[in-house]
């Protein structure tokens, strides 16, 4: 089964867009297709985002609070990772993404530019090619 980080962009296009590709990565997840791997830094800036007032025509608290549930329950819910990422991303914020999917020998699945181009091989891709795979 493939292992896989989405980042929190992903996650929040997947609530608010739910007939969208990050929403079907999801239900793939949920199907046992897929292996998501989650984290507390992670979920932690997933909640922080979705907390925003501009969410809130998308998603009310209450409905915000249920995602991160049904996350919690339905991932692995990883230790946040230690250590230096196997790659530097231009956003040094993203690093930790590198570092979680590296130890746990999973795709980190992002439509952020500088995590996609980064060079070196690591396995990162878009929620498109994901699913097209």
């Amino acid at each position: 089964m493939r292992r896989v980080v989405l980042d929190p962009g992903v996650l929040v296009s997947a609530l608010i867009t739910p007939t969208g590709t990050p929403a079907k990565l999801l239900e793939q997840a949920r199907g046992g297709e897929l292996e998501l791997i989650v984290s507390p830094l992670l979920l932690a800036e997933l909640e922080g985002v979705l907390q925003r007032e501009k969410f809130r025509r998308y998603a009310d608290l209450g409905v915000v609070s249920d995602y991160l549930d049904l996350l919690r329950r339905g991932a692995i819910v990883a230790t946040d990772p230690k250590g230096p990422p196997p790659l530097r991303s231009a956003d040094p914020d993203d690093d930790y993404l590198l570092t979680l999917a590296h130890g746990h020998n999973a795709t980190l699945v992002s439509g952020d530019k500088h995590l996609l181009d980064l060079p070196g091989g690591a396995p990162i891709c878009s929620p498109a090619d994901l699913l097209a795979a």
